[in-house]
């Protein structure tokens, strides 16, 4: 919503917005383009924005319902329902206002959207494309996560979440992409989907906008998306893989930072670079293949991603404390789903060898606040070498979860006190590695201000 709302000031309007708990670095970069934020849902803020709205673009964290007091859960929804008021959802307002006559290139997946769409859209802004785009992060590379741009082509990411409480349908069914990247599906958004299949069918669904002349990238290891693919799939198939140059499409060979990328069995480009981890191996791959079909060759694209700078909140160093060897590094990662929670320590691992990692997390996302995926935590965390869980607003019992960690791991429902078993565990050469999809009360800053205290 947050790129929405630069979209839209970019085009010419007058944007305000409210939300609770703004965080940065969405909340530095609105300020930044003059878009007024307002906290909570009053239905006063009606009088108080200054100008009288054309229109209302809701987001899906806003819902019908009353709390126990009786009160609406959104007051301001509840106002706008009552005077008539025109609103629409986010996904339509970009269909009907930025995506239609665009060549749309969408990125779907449980994991790696938004640094596949960062990705995407750096090799076509490389290739002189000057791509409009809107991803669910800020890509270094560009310094703001939505831009119209001035050519042909838009980047989307694209959630499989609901789109509004009036249209239950997944987002990316609004987009009408003629690329489409599957880059992998799990379950998850447990607080709207009963079960993998339910997901694998709002995937098809996208699957049927593609048209005839389009391309799908699908990432060749996942049944979930064959299983996806069977349903029906009318447009050109391209796959990606890792080591695997049996089939019609890209694979890459070597290590995650120096790979050797293979096009249906020939290679076509070297990719060097400072990114680190497997997955990140696969999501240039995925890049490469939907670049490929507007016209950027694989050679092109491993140049461009030589350059590519990541994501804020992506694997991103909030800080040092110490010098040389005996440094205490401070990352800050946006993992919340178990596969990713792995997926990062492994990067993580591969990258530091055998120094101490810390992973410092809060199950914060609707689907692990439910409880849905708790069991998979201690997997998660298995090249660990201590946890530290953060509670708060948990119907479960993390400590029970996290048992089989034994003594490896720790929770708190502070964030305070988590610093502080932090900071009573930590080892000159260790590396912190905080994950949240929320701001996670600033714990990046105290630990580093702890850290610099101590020293």
């Amino acid at each position: 919503m947050g790129g929405l709302a630069a979209l839209a000031r970019e085009a010419g309007h007058q944007v305000t917005g409210c939300d609770t708990g703004v965080y940065p670095p969405m909340s530095d970069q609105l300020r930044a383009l003059g878009i007024e934020l307002v906290e909570g849902y009053r239905a006063d803020q009606l009088e108080q924005t200054g100008f009288d709205p054309d229109m209302f673009v809701v987001g899906n964290v806003v819902s019908r319902g009353r709390l126990a007091d009786g009160s609406p859960k959104f007051p301001l929804m509840e106002e706008i329902l009552d005077r008539g008021l025109a609103y629409t959802s986010g996904p339509q307002w970009l269909a009907e206002h930025v995506l239609q006559g665009r060549h749309v290139l969408a990125v779907a997946g449980t994991h790696g959207k938004t640094t596949t769409t960062a990705m995407l859209s750096w090799i076509l802004e490389r290739a002189g494309l000057q791509p409009g785009f809107l991803i669910g992060g800020v890509p270094l590379n560009f310094g703001v996560s939505a831009r119209l741009g001035q050519g042909p082509c838009f980047v989307i990411e694209a959630d499989e979440y609901d789109t509004a409480f009036f249209d239950k349908r997944s987002k990316f069914v609004h987009y009408r992409p003629r690329t489409a990247i599957l880059n992998n599906l799990e379950f998850d958004h447990a607080d709207i989907f009963d079960n993998l299949a339910a997901i694998e069918r709002q995937f098809h669904h996208l699957i049927r906008t593609v048209p005839a002349r389009g391309r799908v990238v699908v990432n060749a290891a996942e049944a979930s998306l064959q299983r996806v693919l069977a349903q029906g799939c009318w447009s050109e198939q391209v796959l990606f893989s890792q080591a695997a140059p049996a089939h019609e499409g890209f694979s890459a060979f070597g290590e995650p930072h120096d790979f050797e990328v293979q096009r249906s069995g020939q290679t076509v480009a070297r990719v060097q670079w400072a990114i680190g981890g497997v997955h990140n191996q696969l999501n240039a791959l995925a890049a490469m293949a939907a670049a490929e079909h507007v016209g950027v060759s694989a050679a092109q694209a491993a140049e461009a991603l030589a350059d590519f700078h990541n994501v804020k909140r992506r694997m991103e160093v909030r800080g040092q404390v110490g010098t040389g060897a005996q440094a205490i590094t401070v990352y800050d990662d946006f993992a919340h789903h178990p596969t990713a929670i792995r997926t990062t320590v492994d990067g993580l691992r591969r990258q530091v060898g055998r120094a101490r990692i810390l992973a410092v997390f809060e199950p914060r996302s609707n689907t692990m606040k439910l409880g849905a995926m708790k069991s998979l935590l201690p997997w998660s965390l298995e090249q660990t070498d201590l946890a530290f869980c953060h509670t708060a607003g948990l119907d479960w019992d993390a400590a029970q979860a996290l048992a089989p960690m034994g003594e490896r791991a720790r929770v708190s429902d502070k964030v305070e006190a988590l610093v502080q078993q932090v900071m009573a565990s930590v080892r000159p050469g260790d590396h912190i590695l905080c994950m949240s999809n929320g701001g996670f009360g600033g714990v990046h800053a105290k630990l580093l201000q702890a850290l610099q205290a101590h020293s």
